[in-house]
């Protein structure tokens, strides 16, 4: 899988981030080349790192809905020891921070979760709330995403790109495919996208680091055993 991609987005008239690793329609402008650049809408490229470019963290700033939730993003990224740029990344690439999305196959909310997965993961229905209508809650949503990501981390070995092929494609997909990155085109571009999105939110300090985002001893419990949220 190639190291670098692009990374096109735009936020819509409701606040609704939208990321693709390439120009979708006009309404995408680059903000990450890839490999050597980063640039945003005026087409200037800034010298220096290729990491948290200024134009992607606009996106975020400009984004209402990822306001609105991003204090509950750092909760759940602390509570499993998840790093809070994987996590926004993973947001950003399956809902752009929309509580109410659902996919055509049902997947719903921030994490886009199979209420199958949420299950096994402690969401429970309520007397007067389906498991479906907890999903759209963005803390519920966001506790069972976060602690099904932490799950892949450890049960991977925190290999960060299997971990989120696992959480496109299913774990037992990558299993299938000797624990590598299943030859799929759409999880291998998720991958592509999402690595190189929270790539590019690092802060400087990590610019020089490289990513293995371990889960923390002290969570790892909590991550295999989940307990009903």
């Amino acid at each position: 899988m190639p190291a670098a991609a692009e990374i096109w987005g735009y936020v819509d008239k409701r606040g609704v981030s939208h990321f693709a690793d390439h120009q979708v329609d006009r309404r995408y402008e680059l903000f990450y080349g890839g490999g050597a650049k980063s640039v945003g809408s005026s087409g200037r490229v800034p010298r220096g790192a290729v990491h948290a470019s200024p134009s992607v963290q606009a996106v975020f700033q400009v984004s209402t809905s990822y306001k609105a939730v991003r204090h509950l993003i750092r909760e759940a990224a602390t509570a499993y020891g998840l790093e809070y740029e994987l996590l926004k990344a993973v947001i950003a690439t399956e809902s752009g921070f929309n509580t109410r999305a659902v996919s055509p196959k049902g997947a719903i909310g921030l994490m886009q979760l199979m209420p199958d997965t949420a299950q096994r993961f402690g969401v429970k229905a309520r007397a007067n709330e389906s498991l479906q209508e907890r999903l759209t809650d963005p803390r519920t949503n966001l506790q069972a995403g976060a602690r099904y990501l932490a799950w892949l981390l450890k049960y991977f070995d925190g290999q960060t790109e299997l971990a989120l092929a696992a959480y496109n494609a299913g774990e037992g997909a990558v299993l299938r495919a000797g624990r590598q990155i299943p030859n799929y085109r759409e999880t291998q571009n998720y991958v592509r996208k999402v690595t190189q999105l929270q790539q590019s939110l690092q802060p400087p300090r990590a610019l020089s680091q490289r990513y293995t985002t371990p889960v923390r001893t002290d969570m790892q419990a909590r991550a295999q055993t989940p307990a009903p949220l």
